[in-house]
């Protein structure tokens, strides 16, 4: 990592497993210094810093940018704590990444919203999937004249959840805090505003089992979400349009069918997917630009806001 006086200086909350994921990503990234972290477990974030050797072990939020002069932090605590420490983040005026969910509940994710605009942040969410290279490979493929048929295979385990140490409150709004991962893909490749959905298998939260939706987009695009609850499934996003398929199983790999062809042809993706976690090299890159005020692929934090009402519409829950 290049460091020079004009290195956009970067802090991190969070000590955990994706706080040390995004660290990696942005201590590879020429450009970028690695400021400061706060941890409400020093001893973890004292680990990390020796690790990754930054300078700044800070006590809390606002010494990251008093004190480690840091331009922009990544935002990467357990959902139960994410609320707090993101509107502690609005107050100052740098660039913010919070890690997804902003939100577990649709209500929490509307103050986390609202507390940003009356703060006026810079307030970006790192829906990761979105910079996968599989799916940049698959967005600049797809035909724009062709009307699209997006499929996409959800599968959540609330048991395996709770068992490997997930908060029940957590656990209870296990589509907002899992399924938005792939919900959010009907966003990314649906063109246009969602104008309905439908559910003819419908959410039971007393009987968890298959949840299908149909999305339509004001663009002709239609969305199929087949959720596979408390049983077996993969993760998987196929889009289908007249003279191409495009198929993501599991989401990391990219395969290509063109009309008239039986076969699908596995494409090669970046390098940086297999060095890193899926997707944070490119959103590393992505904050950098955002931070310097350049053109940027970041969702806004009010983009993620609209898929997280998508999925309350997919489960019913409100909206």
């Amino acid at each position: 990592m290049g460091v020079s006086p004009a290195a956009l200086r970067v802090g991190f909350v969070g000590a955990g497993y994706m706080g040390r994921e995004h660290l990696r990503a942005f201590h590879a990234l020429d450009g970028i210094e690695v400021a400061g972290i706060f941890s409400r477990t020093r001893t973890r974030a004292e680990q990390l810093a020796q690790e990754f050797s930054i300078p700044h072990v800070c006590s809390s939020v606002d010494e990251l940018r008093t004190v480690a002069a840091c331009d922009a932090v990544v935002v990467s605590v357990p959902e139960l704590s994410a609320q707090a420490v993101s509107q502690a983040c609005f107050r100052h005026d740098w660039t913010v990444l919070l890690e997804k969910p902003a939100g577990y509940t649709l209500e929490i994710a509307e103050s986390i919203l609202t507390a940003a605009k009356r703060a006026g942040a810079r307030a970006y969410v790192a829906l990761n999937r979105r910079h996968y290279s599989s799916t940049r490979m698959a967005l600049e493929l797809l035909p724009q004249e062709s009307a699209r048929t997006i499929l996409v295979q959800d599968q959540q385990d609330m048991q395996a959840a709770l068992a490997a140490g997930q908060p029940p409150e957590i656990v209870h709004n296990w589509m907002f805090a899992n399924s938005i991962h792939v919900i959010d893909y009907f966003r990314v490749f649906g063109r246009g505003d969602v104008v309905d959905v439908s559910t003819p298998s419908k959410w039971d939260a007393a009987h968890p089992g298959t949840v299908v939706a149909t999305i339509r987009f004001s663009s002709g695009d239609v969305g199929v979400y087949v959720g596979i609850w408390d049983g077996p499934g993969p993760w998987a996003v196929a889009v289908t349009t007249a003279s191409l398929r495009v198929e993501m199983r599991p989401l990391e790999v990219l395969s290509v069918q063109k009309r008239g062809e039986r076969q699908l042809v596995r494409m090669e993706t970046d390098v940086a997917d297999s060095n890193f976690k899926p997707g944070l090299y490119e959103q590393a890159i992505q904050l950098k630009r955002a931070a310097q005020g350049l053109q940027h692929t970041l969702p806004t934090i009010d983009d993620a806001f609209r898929s997280m009402e998508l999925c309350s519409r997919i489960f019913t829950l409100g909206r």
